[in-house]
Protein backbone atom coordinates (compact mmCIF):
# COMPACT_ATOMS: atom_id res chain seq x y z
CA UNK A 1 0.00 0.00 0.00
CA UNK A 2 0.87 3.67 -0.25
CA UNK A 3 -0.31 5.53 2.86
CA UNK A 4 -0.33 9.29 3.57
CA UNK A 5 0.05 10.24 7.22
CA UNK A 6 -0.35 13.51 9.15
CA UNK A 7 1.09 13.68 12.65
CA UNK A 8 3.73 11.19 11.51
CA UNK A 9 6.50 12.58 13.72
CA UNK A 10 4.38 12.22 16.86
CA UNK A 11 4.31 9.50 19.51
CA UNK A 12 1.98 7.17 17.61
CA UNK A 13 2.74 8.35 14.07
CA UNK A 14 6.47 7.68 14.23
CA UNK A 15 5.91 4.07 15.30
CA UNK A 16 3.25 3.68 12.59
CA UNK A 17 5.71 4.82 9.89
CA UNK A 18 8.26 2.29 11.15
CA UNK A 19 5.66 -0.49 11.11
CA UNK A 20 4.34 0.29 7.63
CA UNK A 21 7.83 0.40 6.12
CA UNK A 22 8.78 -2.85 7.87
CA UNK A 23 5.66 -4.44 6.34
CA UNK A 24 6.74 -3.35 2.85
CA UNK A 25 4.44 -0.34 2.36
CA UNK A 26 5.40 3.15 1.21
CA UNK A 27 4.53 6.26 3.20
CA UNK A 28 3.89 9.90 2.36
CA UNK A 29 4.59 12.04 5.43
CA UNK A 30 2.72 15.36 5.46
CA UNK A 31 4.50 17.87 7.69
CA UNK A 32 4.59 21.60 8.28
CA UNK A 33 8.40 21.45 8.22
CA UNK A 34 10.01 19.35 5.49
CA UNK A 35 13.37 19.78 7.22
CA UNK A 36 11.95 18.36 10.46
CA UNK A 37 10.29 15.51 8.58
CA UNK A 38 13.52 14.54 6.80
CA UNK A 39 15.40 14.68 10.09
CA UNK A 40 12.82 12.35 11.66
CA UNK A 41 12.82 9.99 8.67
CA UNK A 42 16.26 10.12 7.00
CA UNK A 43 16.25 8.58 3.53
CA UNK A 44 19.05 6.15 4.38
CA UNK A 45 16.92 4.56 7.12
CA UNK A 46 13.49 5.18 5.59
CA UNK A 47 13.85 4.63 1.83
CA UNK A 48 10.10 4.05 1.44
CA UNK A 49 9.15 7.39 3.04
CA UNK A 50 8.45 10.55 1.03
CA UNK A 51 8.30 13.81 3.02
CA UNK A 52 5.87 16.47 1.71
CA UNK A 53 5.25 19.94 3.10
CA UNK A 54 1.71 21.14 3.78
CA UNK A 55 -0.12 23.98 5.50
CA UNK A 56 -2.55 22.33 7.95
CA UNK A 57 -4.89 25.30 8.36
CA UNK A 58 -4.80 26.78 4.86
CA UNK A 59 -5.95 25.81 1.40
CA UNK A 60 -3.28 25.97 -1.27
CA UNK A 61 -1.19 24.30 -3.91
CA UNK A 62 -0.12 21.57 -1.50
CA UNK A 63 -3.62 20.09 -1.88
CA UNK A 64 -3.23 19.42 -5.61
CA UNK A 65 -2.68 15.72 -6.07
CA UNK A 66 -1.12 15.11 -2.66
CA UNK A 67 -3.37 12.09 -2.11
CA UNK A 68 -3.53 10.91 -5.73
CA UNK A 69 -2.40 7.32 -5.95
CA UNK A 70 -2.52 6.79 -2.19
CA UNK A 71 -4.42 3.73 -0.97
CA UNK A 72 -5.16 5.27 2.41
CA UNK A 73 -4.84 8.32 4.64
CA UNK A 74 -4.16 8.34 8.39
CA UNK A 75 -4.93 11.65 10.08
CA UNK A 76 -3.24 11.89 13.48
CA UNK A 77 -2.46 15.63 13.53
CA UNK A 78 -3.50 17.82 16.45
CA UNK A 79 -2.06 20.34 18.92
CA UNK A 80 -1.02 18.69 22.21
CA UNK A 81 -3.62 18.34 24.96
CA UNK A 82 -1.18 17.95 27.86
CA UNK A 83 -0.31 21.63 28.14
CA UNK A 84 -1.78 24.55 30.00
CA UNK A 85 -5.04 25.53 28.32
CA UNK A 86 -4.89 29.23 27.69
CA UNK A 87 -7.67 30.58 25.47
CA UNK A 88 -5.14 30.69 22.64
CA UNK A 89 -4.09 27.08 23.14
CA UNK A 90 -7.71 25.89 23.38
CA UNK A 91 -8.31 27.50 19.99
CA UNK A 92 -5.23 25.75 18.63
CA UNK A 93 -6.48 22.42 19.99
CA UNK A 94 -9.79 22.91 18.19
CA UNK A 95 -8.48 24.39 14.92
CA UNK A 96 -5.69 21.85 14.48
CA UNK A 97 -8.29 19.09 14.51
CA UNK A 98 -11.43 20.59 12.95
CA UNK A 99 -9.96 23.01 10.41
CA UNK A 100 -6.95 20.78 9.81
CA UNK A 101 -9.22 17.87 8.88
CA UNK A 102 -11.39 20.09 6.68
CA UNK A 103 -8.32 21.15 4.67
CA UNK A 104 -7.27 17.53 4.25
CA UNK A 105 -10.74 16.63 2.97
CA UNK A 106 -10.41 19.46 0.44
CA UNK A 107 -7.22 17.76 -0.74
CA UNK A 108 -9.05 14.44 -0.93
CA UNK A 109 -11.62 16.01 -3.25
CA UNK A 110 -8.82 16.87 -5.69
CA UNK A 111 -7.24 13.40 -5.64
CA UNK A 112 -7.50 11.16 -8.71
CA UNK A 113 -7.72 8.31 -8.03
CA UNK A 114 -8.96 8.77 -4.48
CA UNK A 115 -7.76 6.77 -1.47
CA UNK A 116 -9.97 3.82 -0.58
CA UNK A 117 -9.78 4.33 3.20
CA UNK A 118 -9.34 7.18 5.68
CA UNK A 119 -8.40 6.48 9.30
CA UNK A 120 -9.05 9.49 11.54
CA UNK A 121 -7.93 9.84 15.13
CA UNK A 122 -10.29 11.02 17.83
CA UNK A 123 -10.23 10.52 21.59
CA UNK A 124 -12.24 9.01 24.42
CA UNK A 125 -12.70 12.57 25.66
CA UNK A 126 -15.72 12.38 23.32
CA UNK A 127 -17.65 10.68 26.14
CA UNK A 128 -16.90 13.16 28.89
CA UNK A 129 -15.68 12.00 32.31
CA UNK A 130 -17.21 9.84 35.04
CA UNK A 131 -16.18 7.66 37.99
CA UNK A 132 -19.30 5.50 37.70
CA UNK A 133 -20.45 5.27 34.07
CA UNK A 134 -19.14 2.83 31.47
CA UNK A 135 -18.80 3.95 27.84
CA UNK A 136 -18.56 2.07 24.56
CA UNK A 137 -18.75 3.07 20.90
CA UNK A 138 -22.54 3.52 21.09
CA UNK A 139 -22.40 5.99 24.00
CA UNK A 140 -23.46 9.57 23.36
CA UNK A 141 -21.16 12.58 23.84
CA UNK A 142 -21.49 15.29 26.47
CA UNK A 143 -22.10 18.85 25.29
CA UNK A 144 -20.74 20.97 28.15
CA UNK A 145 -17.20 19.54 28.04
CA UNK A 146 -14.46 21.17 25.95
CA UNK A 147 -12.68 17.96 24.95
CA UNK A 148 -15.95 16.35 23.95
CA UNK A 149 -16.76 19.38 21.81
CA UNK A 150 -13.34 19.09 20.16
CA UNK A 151 -13.81 15.39 19.43
CA UNK A 152 -17.29 15.95 18.03
CA UNK A 153 -16.02 18.70 15.71
CA UNK A 154 -13.03 16.56 14.69
CA UNK A 155 -15.16 13.55 13.86
CA UNK A 156 -17.74 15.73 12.13
CA UNK A 157 -15.11 17.16 9.80
CA UNK A 158 -13.92 13.66 8.93
CA UNK A 159 -17.43 12.49 7.97
CA UNK A 160 -17.14 14.41 4.70
CA UNK A 161 -14.67 11.88 3.29
CA UNK A 162 -17.61 9.53 2.74
CA UNK A 163 -18.97 11.97 0.14
CA UNK A 164 -16.00 10.98 -2.02
CA UNK A 165 -16.56 7.22 -1.78
CA UNK A 166 -13.80 6.74 0.78
CA UNK A 167 -14.30 4.31 3.67
CA UNK A 168 -14.01 6.10 7.03
CA UNK A 169 -12.71 4.59 10.26
CA UNK A 170 -12.60 6.75 13.40
CA UNK A 171 -10.42 5.55 16.28
CA UNK A 172 -11.11 7.09 19.69
CA UNK A 173 -7.74 6.89 21.43
CA UNK A 174 -7.35 6.23 25.12
CA UNK A 175 -4.12 7.13 26.91
CA UNK A 176 -1.37 5.58 24.79
CA UNK A 177 1.36 3.82 26.78
CA UNK A 178 4.91 3.55 25.47
CA UNK A 179 8.39 4.78 26.28
CA UNK A 180 7.44 8.42 26.05
CA UNK A 181 4.10 10.15 26.48
CA UNK A 182 2.27 9.73 29.78
CA UNK A 183 4.53 6.98 31.10
CA UNK A 184 7.72 9.01 30.61
CA UNK A 185 6.27 11.87 32.66
CA UNK A 186 5.45 9.49 35.52
CA UNK A 187 8.73 7.54 35.62
CA UNK A 188 10.91 10.23 37.22
CA UNK A 189 9.01 10.60 40.52
CA UNK A 190 8.75 6.81 40.86
CA UNK A 191 12.46 6.34 40.27
CA UNK A 192 13.08 9.00 42.96
CA UNK A 193 10.88 6.98 45.37
CA UNK A 194 8.24 9.73 45.22
CA UNK A 195 5.59 8.09 43.04
CA UNK A 196 1.98 7.52 43.87
CA UNK A 197 -1.62 7.92 42.79
CA UNK A 198 -2.61 11.08 40.95
CA UNK A 199 -5.58 12.92 42.41
CA UNK A 200 -8.10 10.72 44.22
CA UNK A 201 -6.76 7.55 42.59
CA UNK A 202 -10.35 6.45 41.95
CA UNK A 203 -10.64 7.97 38.49
CA UNK A 204 -10.64 5.52 35.59
CA UNK A 205 -7.58 5.16 33.38
CA UNK A 206 -8.48 3.82 29.92
CA UNK A 207 -5.23 2.93 28.21
CA UNK A 208 -3.72 1.12 25.22
CA UNK A 209 -0.17 0.03 24.43
CA UNK A 210 1.37 1.99 21.56
CA UNK A 211 2.11 -1.18 19.57
CA UNK A 212 -1.54 -2.24 19.85
CA UNK A 213 -2.84 1.11 18.63
CA UNK A 214 -0.48 0.93 15.65
CA UNK A 215 -1.69 -2.60 14.87
CA UNK A 216 -5.28 -1.38 15.09
CA UNK A 217 -4.56 1.40 12.58
CA UNK A 218 -2.99 -1.12 10.21
CA UNK A 219 -6.01 -3.41 10.54
CA UNK A 220 -8.34 -0.47 9.83
CA UNK A 221 -6.37 0.27 6.66
CA UNK A 222 -6.46 -3.32 5.45
CA UNK A 223 -9.86 -4.66 6.54
CA UNK A 224 -12.66 -3.44 4.23
CA UNK A 225 -15.25 -4.57 6.79
CA UNK A 226 -14.09 -1.99 9.33
CA UNK A 227 -16.09 1.23 9.09
CA UNK A 228 -17.32 3.77 11.62
CA UNK A 229 -16.18 4.29 15.22
CA UNK A 230 -13.90 2.03 17.25
CA UNK A 231 -12.45 2.64 20.70
CA UNK A 232 -8.65 2.40 20.65
CA UNK A 233 -8.41 1.24 24.25
CA UNK A 234 -7.42 -2.02 25.94
CA UNK A 235 -10.34 -4.16 27.15
CA UNK A 236 -9.28 -3.84 30.80
CA UNK A 237 -9.26 -0.22 32.03
CA UNK A 238 -8.02 0.32 35.57
CA UNK A 239 -8.43 2.98 38.22
CA UNK A 240 -5.57 5.43 38.55
CA UNK A 241 -4.59 4.08 41.97
CA UNK A 242 -4.22 0.57 40.55
CA UNK A 243 -2.26 1.85 37.56
CA UNK A 244 0.21 3.70 39.79
CA UNK A 245 0.54 0.73 42.15
CA UNK A 246 1.27 -1.54 39.19
CA UNK A 247 3.84 0.91 37.80
CA UNK A 248 5.53 1.00 41.21
CA UNK A 249 5.63 -2.81 41.37
CA UNK A 250 7.12 -3.06 37.87
CA UNK A 251 9.80 -0.51 38.80
CA UNK A 252 10.27 -2.05 42.25
CA UNK A 253 9.49 1.33 43.77
CA UNK A 254 6.95 2.41 46.38
CA UNK A 255 3.65 3.94 45.27
CA UNK A 256 2.28 5.70 48.30
CA UNK A 257 2.95 9.43 47.86
CA UNK A 258 -0.14 10.96 46.20
CA UNK A 259 0.21 13.77 43.67
CA UNK A 260 -2.33 16.41 44.79
CA UNK A 261 -4.82 17.86 42.34
CA UNK A 262 -3.48 21.38 42.74
CA UNK A 263 0.01 20.36 41.58
CA UNK A 264 -1.31 19.10 38.24
CA UNK A 265 -3.69 22.03 37.91
CA UNK A 266 -0.79 24.44 38.45
CA UNK A 267 1.14 22.75 35.63
CA UNK A 268 -1.63 21.93 33.16
CA UNK A 269 -4.51 24.24 34.05
CA UNK A 270 -7.71 22.87 32.54
CA UNK A 271 -5.70 20.14 30.84
CA UNK A 272 -5.33 18.41 34.20
CA UNK A 273 -8.88 17.06 33.86
CA UNK A 274 -7.62 14.41 31.44
CA UNK A 275 -5.87 12.58 34.28
CA UNK A 276 -7.83 13.87 37.28
CA UNK A 277 -11.30 12.82 36.09
CA UNK A 278 -11.01 10.01 33.52
CA UNK A 279 -13.59 7.59 32.15
CA UNK A 280 -14.12 3.83 31.90
CA UNK A 281 -14.17 2.97 28.19
CA UNK A 282 -14.70 -0.49 26.69
CA UNK A 283 -13.69 -1.37 23.10
CA UNK A 284 -16.72 -3.49 22.22
CA UNK A 285 -16.70 -2.86 18.45
CA UNK A 286 -12.91 -3.21 18.35
CA UNK A 287 -13.06 -6.66 19.92
CA UNK A 288 -15.99 -7.60 17.67
CA UNK A 289 -13.86 -6.70 14.63
CA UNK A 290 -11.53 -9.58 15.49
CA UNK A 291 -8.65 -7.36 16.57
CA UNK A 292 -6.05 -9.25 18.61
CA UNK A 293 -4.50 -7.35 21.52
CA UNK A 294 -0.94 -8.14 22.50
CA UNK A 295 -1.40 -6.26 25.78
CA UNK A 296 -4.77 -6.75 27.48
CA UNK A 297 -3.50 -6.25 31.03
CA UNK A 298 -1.76 -3.10 32.22
CA UNK A 299 0.98 -5.00 34.08
CA UNK A 300 2.11 -6.77 30.91
CA UNK A 301 2.06 -3.46 29.02
CA UNK A 302 4.17 -1.69 31.66
CA UNK A 303 6.62 -4.59 31.93
CA UNK A 304 7.20 -4.38 28.19
CA UNK A 305 7.67 -0.60 28.29
CA UNK A 306 9.93 -0.11 31.32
Amino acid sequence: MKIAITGATGFVGSRLVERLQADGHSVVVLTRSVEHGRHAFPAAKFPQVEVVGYSPLASGGWQDGVFSGCDGVVNLAGAPISERWSDEHKQAIMDSRKVGTEKLVEALAKADPKPAVWVNASAIGYYGTSETATFDETSTPIDNDFLSQVCQAWEGAAQSVKNHGTRLVILRFGIVLGMGGAVAKMLTPFRMFAGGPIGSGRQWFSWIHRDDVVSLIVQALQDPQMEGVYNATAPNPVRMGEFCKTLGNVLNRPSWLPVPDFVLEAILGDGAQVVLEGQQVLPKRTEASGFTYHYKQVKAALEDIV
